[in-house]
Formats: structure tokens, sequence, C-alpha cells
């Protein structure tokens, strides 16, 4: 190989290199903007539930098949607020990985978790075989 051409596959190589490295930076972006997109979503969701609990606009009704309907639906909206908070808390981790540049990275064993995997959970931190 002569020395022209050792010197346009190296240029060929380092292109290449260049496009997969930008088009992962994009990547990046697009799946950033997606988990503030869904953290400003949840956050919105949790408001509401937490009103819908704390801050009732009608007093507890004096019928008691209305009060146990109605307490039956706190509840349930009271584990809604709750996995809101799980959600939230692991968005914001997905976050800050991506920060740390450790996002496509098994918190557990630090294998890679894999495109379709964070594509299906965009928050997951660990590979499918740690999940497991």
């Amino acid at each position: 190989m002569s020395q022209y051409e050792f010197i346009n596959a190296s240029l060929s190589l380092v292109t290449s290199v260049m496009f997969v490295f930008n088009g992962l930076i994009m990547e990046m972006e697009g799946i950033r903007k997606e988990l503030l997109e869904r953290k400003l979503d949840l956050e919105s969701r949790l408001e509401r539930t937490h009103k819908h609990i704390y801050f009732k606009d009608e007093p507890v009704s004096s019928n008691w098949n209305e009060r146990i309907k109605q307490t039956e639906n706190d509840a349930l909206v009271m584990a809604l607020e709750v996995e809101h908070i799980v959600e939230i808390a692991q968005v914001s981790s997905a976050l800050e990985r991506i920060e740390d540049q450790i996002y496509e990275y098994c918190a557990l064993c630090g294998e890679a978790i894999g495109e379709d995997r964070l594509k299906a959970l965009p928050y997951t931190n660990c590979c499918i075989n740690c999940a497991t």
C-alpha cells in the first residue's frame, strides 16, 4: 500500500467514525429530549393527582356508600401518585446517566444495555440479563 493509499484509507476511516459519532450524539440528544418531555408530563400528572388527594373542593359525602367509593378512588389515585414519583426518579437518573456519558451501560454489570431495550424502556439502567 502506498503512502497516498494509506492516507486516503485513514481519512475514509476517520470520516466514517466521525459520522457514526455525530449520529450517536444526535440520537442521544433525541433520547434526552424525549426523557425531558416524559419528565414534564409526569410532573404535571403528579401535580394533578396531588391536588386531587389533598385539596378537595367538595366536602366528604354523608352517604356511606359514596364515602366508600371516594375512599377507593383516593387509594387508586395515591397508588398512581407513587408510580409517578418512582418513574420521575427513573427518568431523572437516565438524564444524569446521559450527562455522565454512561447511559447505554448497565449500572449493575457494566455491559451495554442494548439499543432495543433502551428504545422500549428509555429510562432503564440495567441490561436484560441483570433485569431478570
